[in-house]
């Protein structure tokens, strides 16, 4: 069944034209079912490749696959439930991605349209892959992941960049997607990598995942602008749970961090907007020092709020640690705070000018 809908064209001039029609399809749902060999990957890409803008896929069973799930924009992607759909990358694949945006696999300069993955378990398979990549790749905008859980991707649990496979950068924006209530454990480097070398991956939402057991850092953000990093879990990650660079008119709160190598919040500001950063708990219970909520400034004069975060360590390290970095001051309202069980509860250097606010 065709519908048609009725577009009113207006000029600039509000001078009516003409009515036009068009007549798209309605949207359908495709079920593929998996049969757990290594044929289901192209059972899977034939499948996506005959479906039309709008359209919904279903992930049915036990996947195993041997090559990169192909996700075409403008059309949704979800298994049943998280146990009830597992993608597996069979043994000795070795993929650069399980899945992923179709303009990354292309090698386009601009970004990928829309597309949603849900309610699927994504299992990388790290011990018989040693030379894999990343679990799910995303190069489009207005894009939402929500109710995935990654487990054991060689390298990055959910990677989202500005980069194609050959490098290939961005030469417009990928903004406003949604990034919630994701499972992400066991990742070798990064469970939830931002990766942009420009400035096109900003005013995303970063919300309610947990993340745990990462080889290397927990969330780790190249570009922060406008994103809301909050009520994130993280938790026996290798290196700092939450990286943050680039915070420009951004939200970083209410997030609980646990036991961490290196640092539990570190962030960078620029020098424009102001950024607020609140009501985070960070603790060490494994014991060990580090730096708990670390801050610095780009390039000009960084201004932030630091409030209300709560920070218990087990004997030792920086709770705050404020820093002037490139930049040429830093103002920030600092109040409110908790810090106990450190060696250093707060350090600030020359440069930055500390208050209560108003």
């Amino acid at each position: 069944m065709r519908r048609l809908t009725l577009v009113l064209c207006l000029a600039l001039t509000m001078v009516a034209f003409p009515a036009a029609t068009s007549s798209p399809a309605e949207a359908e749902q495709v079920v593929v079912a998996c049969a757990d060999n290594t044929t289901d990957d192209e059972k899977l890409n034939t499948a996506i490749a005959a479906t039309s803008p709008g359209d919904e896929v279903v992930f049915e069973g036990r996947c195993l696959i041997d090559g990169t799930i192909r996700l075409l924009g403008e059309r949704a992607y979800r298994g049943h439930s998280r146990a009830g759909t597992v993608i597996r990358q069979a043994a000795g694949a070795n993929l650069p991605a399980m899945l992923a945006s179709d303009s990354y696999l292309d090698n386009v300069p601009y970004t990928g349209l829309p597309v949603t993955v849900e309610s699927v378990s994504l299992d990388g398979n790290r011990a018989a892959n040693p030379a894999a990549g990343d679990a799910l790749v995303l190069r489009s905008w207005q894009s939402v992941v929500e109710d995935v859980e990654i487990f054991g991707a060689n390298r990055h649990g959910l990677r989202l960049t500005n980069l194609s496979a050959n490098g290939t950068a961005l030469q417009n924006t990928q903004v406003n997607g949604r990034i919630v209530g994701n499972h992400v454990a066991e990742s070798g480097g990064r469970g939830i990598f931002v990766e942009d070398t420009g400035n096109s991956v900003t005013d995303w939402q970063l919300l309610d995942n947990w993340i745990a057991d990462s080889g290397s850092d927990g969330i780790a953000l190249d570009n922060t602008a406008g994103w809301m990093v909050q009520r994130n879990h993280v938790y026996g990650v290798g290196g700092t749970a939450i990286a943050a660079q680039r915070l420009f008119a951004s939200t970083v709160s209410d997030n609980y961090i646990e036991d961490f190598a290196t640092a539990g919040l570190q962030a960078s500001l620029q020098g424009d907007a102001a950024s607020t950063i609140a009501n985070n708990r960070i603790f060490r219970f494994n014991g060990g020092g580090g730096t708990f909520l670390s801050l610095g400034v780009n390039y000009g004069t960084g201004n932030a709020t630091v409030t209300g975060n709560a920070i218990r360590g087990g004997g030792t390290g920086i709770g705050l640690d404020y820093q002037l970095g490139g930049g040429i001051a830093g103002q920030l309202a600092s109040t409110g705070n908790l810090v106990t069980g450190v060696t250093t509860p707060r350090r600030v250097a020359a440069g930055v000018t500390v208050t209560a606010g108003l």
